[in-house]
């Protein structure tokens, strides 16, 4: 049955379906000369920086709001003009028309040949003034053209382009076209006409340059009598060019802005993508290399790149490492499976050669020994095998070492084997020994040790389990009264196939693998494991007791958890000769065993 069971766990999880269909392995990927991580750093900057060219639309508002206020202040322009025009340029209160010389001299002072044209209309309709007209001062308006055949600078050809693109997006509305008549009649203008009715009114025209005409109307009254009207216009000439500086001010910012942000996500990006690129092909070069010539580099770097460098580097490290434990263990275990192997073979070729009933009798009990013995190598060497993957896979749960070892105690109790030691235990509270872990591998290593502390002790001896908690660790400690451990095995005990067994213990009853496999299942919990002997008090102890006795135990502890600390750091170094000469001349009174868990 024991054969079969092994067969079906070694069927089960030592070998693969042959059925099943391989991974394909995976190839790094040919890459561009851009890295995909370049283009995303580089789109997310260039991001932040389309809001700052964002700012070219808030622009078109602004040119609105700006001709809005000089709309404004030319209706202010113009209700005083037409306010002084109608107390100045007319004959009293009871005046029906406009004195054309005075309203002359007025336009002429206040307006001017100017950017600023005033014109005043009758109240027939007809044009009596015009300011473009006047030349008091005796000053010429001129207007620049531009040269003929003369193309604009690129820049400007480009704002030009900028500006459409951003009138169509922005949906700027489409003015009427400026059209002047050599006839002029206040009929060509809807404002004036609404301000020959008393009503002041503003337009806006579209000039053939692009820029607008902004004109605002006044009624020319006196006495609440209307005489005639007065229309002040402007272009929008300088309000272009007050949008024009700041499109250009912010076109160079963000492209000044743009080229040190394509800078920057270079490099940055290049520090990030170049080295991981660089981990990437190291990992296939180990990932194909045969032996251990490829290594993954080091990056002396003081960030998570270089933290990621290091932690691969160790991984790469430790699969070596693990590589190395199973070739040992396989190499262990075909060592271990030559002796019974040999002793198997001896007696199978013997029992063929002798016809003796008593010889026969004795090769048998050989044969049956040595079967036994393999099987239960072959059950310890699958355990042993499958422990890594199944610490791997399980889920940590919470586990009360209390009622655990209280289960194992008590199941060791009841056994009918008179040769079982007394065992004493004192059950702690439920829950105040809780650990981490997987329950049935726990109680594997407590088995183990209560079977190692049981088979050791001499008939009639006892057995003495305690728990404790000291600081954030679970204690466990198992003391015998056998003859305690060898010189210097202290270590050597936690080994594979290592094996110090009692003199009245047949051969070949354990594995040795016992002890390593406790001490794997411990190490995979965070925890520690050790062996030490137990020896006397010493004499200045002795004369103490029993006033410092709980002061000598508290320190015991503390010694004892330190030493387990010190020993899974690095092996315990070697007795001093005084050392060794004064445990040399004390008796030892067993081993002890102590099992470091982290609460949980």
């Amino acid at each position: 049955m024991a054969k079969q069971s092994t067969a079906q766990k070694s069927g089960k999880h030592g070998k693969t379906n042959p059925d099943s269909p391989a991974r394909p392995s995976r190839r790094l990927r040919l890459r561009g000369p851009v890295s995909p991580i370049v283009l995303r750093i580089m789109a997310v900057n260039l991001i932040a920086l389309m809001i700052i060219v964002g700012g070219i639309f808030y622009l078109t508002e602004f040119r609105q709001n700006l001709v809005d206020r000089r709309l404004d202040q030319l209706l202010v322009q113009a209700e005083i003009l037409a306010g002084a025009i109608g107390e100045s340029a007319t004959a009293g209160p009871e005046a029906s028309d406009i004195h054309a010389p005075e309203a002359r001299l007025i336009i002429s002072r206040l307006v001017g040949p100017s950017v600023t044209r005033a014109r005043l209309f009758t109240i027939e309709g007809d044009l009596m003034v015009d300011s473009r007209f006047l030349a008091s001062s005796r000053a010429v308006m001129a207007e620049p053209l531009p040269p003929l055949g003369l193309k604009k600078p690129f820049g400007d050809r480009l704002l030009d382009t900028v500006n459409g693109l951003l009138d169509q997006i922005s949906d700027r509305p489409i003015f009427p076209a400026y059209r002047e008549s050599p006839t002029q009649q206040a009929s060509d203008y809807i404002e004036v006409l609404s301000a020959l009715t008393g009503e002041s009114g503003t337009r806006i025209r579209s000039l053939d340059d692009g820029t607008l005409l902004l004109s605002a109307a006044f009624p020319v009254q006196r006495f609440r009598r209307v005489l005639g009207a007065l229309m002040v216009t402007d272009n929008s000439r300088d309000i272009e060019q007050i949008v024009r500086s700041e499109q250009i001010m912010i076109l160079k910012v963000s492209g000044a802005a743009l080229a040190a942000t394509l800078l920057l996500s270079i490099f940055l990006a290049s520090t990030i993508a170049r080295p991981i690129r660089r981990l990437a092909l190291a990992a296939e070069k180990v990932r194909h290399g045969i032996g251990r010539e490829s290594t993954l580099p080091k990056l002396n770097r003081n960030d998570e790149i270089g933290d990621l460098s290091l932690s691969l580097s160790d991984m790469t490290q430790a699969l070596y490492h693990q590589i190395d434990a199973i070739e040992a263990f396989a190499a262990d275990v075909s060592h271990e499976l030559k002796n019974p192997l040999s002793s198997l073979r001896s007696a199978v070729e013997s029992l063929g050669r002798t016809n003796k009933p008593d010889i026969r009798e004795r090769l048998l009990a050989i044969i049956q020994e040595d079967v036994g013995r393999l099987d239960r190598l072959i059950s310890d060497i699958s355990d042993a095998s499958r422990l890594d993957a199944e610490l791997t896979r399980a889920r940590m749960e919470p586990v009360d070492m209390g009622v655990l070892v209280a289960m194992l105690v008590d199941a060791n109790r009841t056994r009918e084997d008179h040769h079982v030691p007394k065992i004493h235990f004192h059950e702690p509270e439920p829950g105040t020994m809780m650990v981490r872990g997987l329950e049935s591998r726990l109680g594997q290593v407590v088995a183990n040790l209560l079977e190692n502390a049981i088979s050791f002790s001499p008939e009639g001896g006892t057995v003495t389990v305690a728990l404790n908690r000291q600081d954030h660790m679970i204690v466990l400690v198992v003391d015998d009264e056998g003859p305690g451990l060898p010189q210097g095995a202290a270590e050597r005990i936690f080994e594979r196939f290592y094996s110090e067994r009692p003199a009245s213990e047949d051969f070949g009853t354990h594995s040795g693998l016992g002890l390593s496999i406790s001490k794997q299942i411990v190490e995979a919990h965070h925890g520690a494991i050790t062996a030490e002997n137990r020896f006397p008090p010493l004499a200045d102890e002795k004369e103490d007791a029993p006033k410092g006795r709980a002061k000598a135990r508290s320190k015991g502890k503390s010694k004892a958890k330190a030493n387990a600390k010190a020993q899974k750091a690095n092996p315990a170094p070697d007795p001093t000769p005084e050392q060794a000469a004064a445990t040399q001349n004390q008796p030892v009174l067993g081993a002890r065993f102590q099992v470091y868990l982290p609460r949980g």
